[in-house]
């Protein structure tokens, strides 16, 4: 079984070194249909929100060499054949930290719950932030009806934005350089 917390671990210094926040650290089947595993890493630059493809190679670099390292020291941290994923979290980026859930309240969001929550497993509405309730920490979330229900954040499984015409507008361009060079042809094709 391979231990997120202990690659999380040995990511975070890495993207951290980059001037990167890291966003998630997952384990996940592989796209590719082999029956692999992949282990994606998203990270962001915090003035941007987002990383480019420049970024990604640089933090992909780091962190196979960080894992060579602890593998050559004799640790195994992921068994079996894997493959590195390195990207932005995107537009409709899960959201996996508290200042995530702050951030990007006024947004519409989709929850998972972890299995035994006593309510709603799956709840999507308008985010409302993140806050103190009694002891623990809690999302509020804008149910159908126009309340406001709010969920403990220990017991949410997954969070992700919903990609709506609010949120495109709200997000930065990923990178911008060279749109001031585009050139549009409006000359118009003659019929043949």
């Amino acid at each position: 079984m391979t231990d997120i917390a202990r690659l999380t671990d040995l990511i975070r210094p890495e993207a951290e070194a980059l001037g990167f926040e890291l966003v998630r650290v997952k384990m996940m089947p592989s796209e590719a249909g082999d029956g692999g595993q992949a282990l994606q890493i998203m990270a962001e630059d915090p003035a941007t929100g987002q990383l480019v493809i420049e970024q990604c190679a640089e933090l992909s670099r780091r962190v196979s060499d960080a894992i060579d390292g602890a593998e050559e020291s004799g640790e195994v941290l992921i068994e079996g054949a894997y493959h590195l994923e390195v990207s932005s979290p995107g537009i409709d980026r899960p959201l996996t930290r508290e200042k995530d859930f702050a951030n990007w309240a006024g947004h519409e969001v989709k929850i998972s719950m972890v299995k035994g929550y006593d309510g709603k497993r799956n709840l999507r509405g308008k985010l409302h932030g993140i806050e103190p309730r009694g002891d623990a920490t809690a999302v509020g979330i804008e149910n159908a009806n126009g309340s406001v229900d709010f969920v403990p954040l220990a017991e949410i499984h997954s969070a992700k934005l919903v990609l709506t015409d609010a949120l495109i507008a709200a997000t930065q361009p990923l990178d911008s350089s060279g749109a001031e060079d585009i050139v549009e042809d409006t000359e118009e094709k003659a019929d043949d």
